[in-house]
Order: C-alpha cells, then structure tokens, then sequence
C-alpha cells in the first residue's frame, strides 16, 4: 500500500472514531426548534427565523480542507468563505473575500487584493497573512488534505510554489506551471479560508468546529442527528444573512424527509424521488425546485481486484447493464443516460462516444473470452440518496439482476455513509454505487480528479490508472488554450471508455422541495447552496 493511501486512511480512521462519539440529545431542545423537531419559522420571535434543512445524510466532518463529500460542503459553504466565488446559479467566476486580482502574462503569478474589514466568527481579522497561513497548512499537510494534493499537486511538485503577503490587503500567489483552471480550483469550498488563530490553536477541532468568515457560524452538531448554524452578526456583507439560525437534519430516508415537509417539520428537503415530483407540484404548500445538472451517478468496477483486473470482464459488465431502464425506471425523465464520465454541460464532453449499449449477448461471450468462473464478488449500494443517485438500494438490485442475467455473480452489500466512503477510499470495493457533482465547471475536475492514477487513494476509487491518460490530463492542466484542453479532454474519454473502470450511469436534475413560505432559494450546480439570502415568509 503507497504511503498516500496509508496517511488518508489514518485520516479517516480518526474521523471514523471521533463519530462513534454520536450523542442523540433531546430533540425538545434543539436551538430554534419546538419540542417535535419542527421550525417555528420565528427562531422563538428573533426575527428572520429559523431554517430547519432536511438532508440524507450527515457530513463527514467540518474542516474544507479535508472532506470531499456534498453532505459537508453543504453546511461549510454557509460558514467559511474562499477567495473566489461561483455566481450564484452558474459557475462564472465572482469576488468574495478577494475584491479582484490580476494574472501575470506568463500565468505564473496571480495577485489578490483583499477586501477589507472582514472578520472570522472568533474576531480574528481576515488578512493577507491570514490568507498565506491557509495555503501553507494546506501545503504541508502532505496527503491528508485530499482537494489539494488532487487540485494543486501534478506528479507530486507543488503547483503553488509560494504565496507571500505584500501587504495586509495583498496576496501574491507564485505558481510553479501555469495551471488553467486555477482560479476556479481556488474557488472551490476545499480551499475556503479558517481562522489562524483557531487552527493554530486546535487543528483537530475545525473538523467538528470550523471558525470561517461565513455569514453564518457553528453553534453544534449532534452526529448523526443535527448542525446548527447561527447568524455572525458581524458578516462583512450588510443586511445579510437574512435568517437566524439553520439546523442542518439528517433524514436518510426520502420518503420520510418528504412527508417531515409536507407536516411542517422541515423547510427544505433535499434528494426529492423523481416519482415524488408530480406530487409536490400538485401541492400548493410546497414547491418543487430543480438543481442545474452537472454531476454523474456511476457504478466502480475495482481494477485492482477481482474480477474487476480483467478489461475484458469491465467491457462485460458494461454491456450487461440496461442503463437506460434504470434512468426511466428511478429517475422519471429527470435524467439522462451517461456515455462518458463528463457531464454534456460541459464544453469537453465527447459526444461522439455512444457508450456500452445494453447487449446481454455481447457481455456473456466477453466473459468467456475472459475465462470467468463464476466466481462471486461485492456489489456495494450506497447507503443514502444522492443528487445523481436517488436511490442507491433500488439501483443496486437491478444491475445485480443484469449481472446475474450474464453470469456475474454479485452480493449486494452495505455500509454507513462515513464507512462506505472510507473503506472504498481504501480499495475495499469489489464495485460500488458512487457519483460526483462538480466543484468547479471544469473537465479537469471530474476526469483528473477521479480517474488519474494521481488521486488514488483519494476520489479515484477504481484504482484505475493509464500513462496515456495522465500524460494526456496532466498537460490538459497547463495548456491555456481552451480548444486544446477540451480536444485532450475528449482523447482522455475515448481512453477511458475503451479501459472502462466505470460504467457511467445517468447525469440527472437533481430535485428538492420547499415549503411555500421558503422564498429566495437558488440550487446551484454544486450542490452546495448559499442561505444568506433565504427567507422565511
């Protein structure tokens, strides 16, 4: 096992302990909430109210810099803040904590100018020296901060070579190699900024307690249960955030968190049922709101295990799968079959892949080809709905029941969220349900990100890995010609699609629903939503 590996699963071991640290608490008296959970939509008279959240699962942990999961950058993206910020429904790139900045004409020097005035939630000032003690802990954090070493690292050289404060309001980024999408890397919630001051103080504690700038701050969270997030009174933004407080549920069934909404319990419920849809437009307290796509729901074929090691038997259990009756049968026309790991959203996308198509036939003599014996293998279903995967159980039963209709012999098998994610990290999947929504519209953070043999260990849960292609994506990073990077991009598609460690699933609309006195919510392509503009009617 490569050293990369070990220190992420230190990592997660620890995050796995400090989570059977679960406290279930009393309900009754949760911050904002009456004695059965629901909101009052007054915050007990305060004002702008609170926001009760449901979800389908709980975050991993609470520190930008070390998680990769939606669920947590979903309550941080309200309580930290980075540089550079998406619009609020699109992926064009805005100021947040840097007001502007300028790119040197060889693209190895960026300068930031800061925006003044702006406090983290413990009073530290947020600075220019502030920003460079991010990046260096960042920077020396060697593997366990995955986003970075996926993002900013091409074959373990630092691409942030140095970031130097030329006053309190100006940060310089020098770079050792041009890097395309830089700006939008630096944009993503990975590399928000946290307070030095509490860091310094209690690195392990950001995981449970992040200190950021966002017009929100931490308040609790009871594992498994509830985060509570509370207005920061002194958000840099005037007359923002509009609400007091938000309390994050997790409700893992879909069901259940839609009928909490329909009773009033909740505000907001994410991961919708296609098959809900109807339903909730029909309901004139509720309404129904559609997230941009820009995701893949896809299931991992493990190349570093068996059956798996074999292309021929990858090639097999791609045409085995009838993708398109799993689009119709769980996603109700609210998604598309995927060719390719690349979102058609994106202008990289390699339309002229047709993809796998279902061909039971094709897939039986592949496996003869390959000599399979029928031996068995873990086929894992994700424990909670996801944007691109609405129900991973449901999902799951029927591509065992494809495979079983070619001769592949799997066992359906599961895990809490956190431990799913761990132990496929650490190379443990036969095949899994997985999907991704990305974090920054460009191609280089879905194909790069979760097939370079760089990243595994971290997203590249296949354990997949081609020289042609990491040549092929680690250049795609320093060419800034965007006909080039996109062209390079769609050769990488081809190469995987041929070596299929996936078999790519849908790319779906992701729906959630609200209840009507929910007014100014905007579902960005992320996943992760900014409330500072949400109101309570």
């Amino acid at each position: 096992m490569n050293k990369k590996v070990m220190r992420r699963l230190g990592l997660l071991a620890i995050l796995a302990l400090t989570m059977m640290l679960a406290a279930c608490g009393d309900k009754g008296k949760e911050t904002g909430s009456d004695k059965d959970g629901s909101s009052d939509g007054t915050a007990n008279g305060e004002g702008g109210g609170t926001l009760v959240f449901g979800r389908g699962g709980d975050s991993v942990a609470l520190d930008p810099a070390i998680v990769t999961d939606g669920e947590s950058y979903k309550v941080l993206v309200n309580v930290t803040e980075t540089l550079v910020d998406f619009g609020k429904d699109n992926m064009e790139l805005n100021p947040l904590l840097a007001e502007s900045w300028e790119k040197s004409d060889d693209g190895l020097t960026y300068t930031f100018k800061l925006k003044q005035g702006v406090k983290f939630h413990d009073d530290t000032d947020f600075n220019a020296e502030a920003v460079v003690k991010n990046v260096e802990r960042w920077k020396n954090g060697d593997d366990k901060f995955a986003y970075y070493h996926s993002q900013f690292r091409l074959d373990e050289k630092d691409v942030i070579e140095s970031v130097t404060a030329e006053d309190e309001h100006t940060v310089v980024f020098k770079l050792s190699t041009p890097q395309a999408p830089f700006l939008r890397n630096i944009a993503m919630s990975a590399f928000a900024m946290l307070s030095p001051t509490a860091f310094e103080a209690d690195e392990k504690k950001m995981a449970e307690a992040p200190v950021g700038t966002g017009p929100f701050k931490f308040v609790e969270w009871k594992r498994n249960d509830a985060i509570t997030i509370e207005k920061f009174d002194g958000y840099h933004v005037e007359g923002l955030p509009k609400l007091d407080k938000i309390i994050y549920r997790a409700i893992p069934d879909n069901s259940a968190r839609l009928n909490e909404l329909s009773a009033g319990s909740i505000d907001v419920a994410d991961g919708i049922n296609p098959s809900d849809a109807a339903g909730v437009k029909g309901n004139d307290q509720l309404q129904l709101i559609e997230r941009p796509s820009m995701n893949v729901g896809y299931f991992g074929l493990t190349v570093s295990r068996k059956p798996f090691d074999d292309k021929l038997v990858r090639q097999a259990a791609n045409y085995a799968v009838d993708k398109q009756a799993i689009v119709d049968a769980f996603f109700e026309g609210y998604a598309e079959v995927a060719n390719t790991p690349l979102p058609p959203v994106l202008e990289a996308h390699n339309s002229d892949i047709k993809g796998y198509g279902y061909n039971p036939e094709k897939a039986k003599e592949l496996l003869k080809e390959a000599g399979y014996n029928g031996e068995e293998f873990e086929l894992w279903a994700m424990p909670v709905p996801r944007p691109y995967m609405p129900d991973g159980q449901k999902i799951a039963e029927a591509i065992q029941k494809n495979f079983e209709d070619v001769g592949l012999k799997a066992k359906i098998v599961s895990f809490e969220w956190a431990t799913y994610l761990e132990k496929a990290t650490a190379g443990d999947a036969d095949s899994f349900l997985l999907g991704w929504t990305g974090d920054n519209g460009d191609a280089d953070n879905f194909l790069y990100t979760l097939l370079d043999e760089d990243n595994i260990g971290s997203n590249n849960y296949t354990f997949y890995k081609n020289d042609e292609l990491h040549k092929l994506l680690t250049d795609a990073q320093t060419e800034v010609d965007e006909a080039k990077r996109n062209e390079m991009y769609k050769k990488a598609q081809e190469i995987i699609h041929e070596d299929a460690p996936w078999i790519p699933l849908a790319h779906s609309t992701p729906l959630l629903a609200a209840t009507a006195k929910v007014s100014n919510y905007v579902a960005h392509p992320t996943s992760s939503d900014k409330l500072l503009e949400v109101e309570l009617k």
